[in-house]
């Protein structure tokens, strides 16, 4: 294999005693970094990671990214272009289970924004109930090294719209950011992104509570984008697990990547005016059948198993009893208060 070469010095973990003295160098301007808003953003090689990156640049902040190894680095370069990662104050090799890595990375930061625990660019490997376990470890060790290291304590949570819908205990009522998904449920029916992603948004708030750390989170629809869904079989494999059933139920929604971002950075600077808990973020809810017949034929397309998405003969009505109204709120005062300041 080839060695990578980074356009941008990639700071290797802090466990390596070798390496401290570059991770000295790249804090050394703490102070400059608090006044302009150093952020973090994990995972940067995956493909929201990647566009709440470029919106918090496009917003002038001073962003850091980490990634699990160099070569991920492979992955942040097809993502963004050129002038984008020269923009990035750093790119920071950070092992999501190792907690003094993370706070390493995390150091100085305002805020923290953790948007995927496993990434898998190419959708080979899939989601077990392996990674749900570990992602709820990493969760506990996110919110941990926001608590130790960052300027200030303050984290912006990915989690999934999953993490509300699986739950058979009242089908009538309506599916908010009260609504959260059993886990005996997913464990028995072998949702695990469900279920990682229930667990470890659980544990991120059991732990922010224990540290006094400020958090919300953004439970987003399946993913989509121009590109969709070549571009993220990580998530669009794993997520569409049961998507018959969510679809029968009116429970299968979509977000656009771009506003899934941007809902990501307003969110965060609502923060200081009173932006609390979760947020269900989704567009577009699939209500009728030629809809999820189009998704499917999407997905076989680029050559992902749809897990028979549609079954024709057992959906007669799709009523939806998805609200999103709390972000639509905030996303709405956001832009009201961005039009009067232009």
């Amino acid at each position: 294999m080839e060695e990578v070469v980074l356009s941008k010095p990639v700071i290797l973990p802090a466990f390596q005693a070798e390496e401290i003295h570059c991770i000295g160098r790249a804090f050394s301007s703490s102070l400059s970094a608090r006044e302009k808003k150093l952020v973090c953003v994990t995972s940067g090689n995956s493909y929201l990671g990647s566009h709440i990156v470029k919106k918090l640049l496009a917003n002038g902040y001073l962003v850091r990214v980490t990634i699990q190894n160099p070569v991920d680095f492979e992955d942040v370069k097809q993502l963004m272009k050129d002038e984008e990662i020269d923009q990035l104050e750093s790119v920071v090799v950070a092992k999501l289970q190792d907690l003094e890595s993370l706070c390493e990375a995390f150091r100085g930061c305002h805020a923290i924004f953790h948007t995927s625990s496993f990434i898998d660019p190419h959708g080979i490997s899939g989601y077990s109930e392996n990674k749900a376990f570990l992602e709820t470890e990493v969760a506990r060790n996110v919110i941990e090294a926001c608590s130790r290291a960052a300027y200030v304590k303050r984290c912006i949570f990915t989690s999934s719209l999953l993490a509300s819908v699986w739950n058979d205990d009242n089908l009538n009522r309506a599916i908010d950011e009260s609504s959260w998904s059993n886990e005996e449920f997913c464990r028995e029916n072998k949702l695990w992104l469900a279920l990682g992603k229930t667990n470890a948004e659980k544990a991120a708030w059991r732990k922010s509570m224990e540290l006094k750390v400020k958090l919300v989170a953004i439970c987003p629809g399946l993913l989509m984008a121009p590109s969709f869904p070549y571009a993220h079989k990580d998530t669009s494999i794993p997520y569409l697990k049961g998507g018959s059933v969510m679809l029968r139920r009116g429970m299968l929604a979509t977000g656009d990547v771009n506003k899934v971002a941007e809902a990501h950075v307003v969110v965060y600077e609502a923060m200081d005016d009173g932006a609390f808990g979760r947020y269900l973020c989704f567009d577009k809810v699939v209500e009728r059948l030629d809809e999820g017949i189009q998704l499917e034929n999407e997905l076989k397309r680029h050559g992902l198993p749809s897990g028979s998405l549609v079954l024709a003969e057992e959906i007669e009505e799709i009523h939806s009893k998805l609200c999103n109204s709390k972000l639509a709120k905030l996303l709405l005062e956001g832009s009201q208060g961005k039009s009067c300041r232009q």
